[in-house]
């Protein structure tokens, strides 16, 4: 099962995981909350980054995407501790899995919501299984092309927060564009370490990334105003929404935004760069946390 277990990445799960927590927070700042919706929110999403990371782990073998150049983990297709037909068979499975999780909660969290709202979440649900897979695999992958960016900003970010949100309260708040841009944009950050991590294998092999395409020295600034806009977006919601000294708990988390943003600019060797992938997801679910509990008290 290591192969596996390698292929899904677990460290991964923090991350994708922070947008549903986020939500969750902001539904029960309102005082609707259901434990159903939150464990099925969390089940679908974890299906879903699963299938993401063994599309990702296929897509860039059969790509030819995955060379002894690359500096990060060894996948397990390219590796040939899993073949690809056998991976190519999981993710038909797992989006199956995504699917019938992601119908579940949606029959629990809106039976009584709006008729069409079924159907626009289970579009958007689609769209996420699409997303997920074509990253990297298929004809066209959106990854090579330095789309995944904007990816995660929507799936991590706004879809993620304010889709989970509602399917508690049944309510759109549209400044919750705000706390969930920061979310989202957090998670950009990681792309980016990972992208810059990466950029000279994905430059000789043609992947496209924002870094290979701006170049190392303005990938860095790029990433100073990811973390830079994240926390104004939530200072903002925050300064819209102020209730009491416990909304600014989540400044707490921003040293090490900091952090993490001075060890890209100074760091030029892969192996150094990828403890701050890590340090980035963790920080990001820190952030989260603290930002939830100061609206929730």
């Amino acid at each position: 099962m290591n192969p596996w277990l390698e292929a899904a990445r677990p460290r991964t799960l923090p991350l994708s995981l922070s947008c549903i927590i986020m939500g969750c927070f902001l539904a029960a700042s309102t005082g609707d909350f259901h434990w159903s919706v939150a464990a099925l929110s969390v089940l679908t999403t974890i299906i879903l980054q699963v299938l993401s990371n063994f599309a990702n782990d296929y897509g860039d073998a059969v790509n030819g995407k995955d060379t002894e150049l690359r500096e990060g983990p060894r996948r397990a297709v390219h590796s040939g501790h899993i073949t690809a037909s056998l991976m190519l068979r999981a993710i038909v499975w797992f989006s199956a899995l995504a699917l019938i999780s992601g119908i579940s909660l949606l029959i629990i969290a809106l039976n009584d919501a709006p008729k069409n709202a079924f159907w626009v979440f289970l579009g958007i649900g689609v769209a996420c299984i699409i997303a997920a897979i074509t990253y990297t695999a298929g004809k066209r992958p959106y990854g090579y092309v330095g789309l995944g960016d904007l990816s995660v900003l929507i799936f991590f970010g706004w879809v993620g927060v304010l889709g989970s949100s509602y399917l508690h309260t049944h309510l759109w708040d549209w400044s919750l564009l705000l706390p969930a841009s920061s979310c989202g944009l957090f998670a950009v950050g990681v792309l980016n370490i990972n992208n810059i991590r990466d950029i000279e294998s994905d430059r000789a092999t043609g992947k496209n990334s924002i870094p290979v395409r701006l170049g190392r020295e303005k990938a860095i600034a790029y990433h100073w105003l990811i973390l830079i806009t994240g926390m104004l977006c939530v200072s903002l919601y925050t300064f819209l929404h102020f209730s009491g000294i416990q909304n600014l708990l989540f400044l707490l988390s921003f040293p090490l935004f900091i952090k993490n943003g001075l060890a890209v600019s100074k760091l030029t060797k892969a192996q150094e760069l990828d403890p701050y992938l890590k340090q980035m997801a963790l920080s990001t679910l820190f952030f989260v946390i603290l930002f939830g509990i100061g609206v929730i008290l």
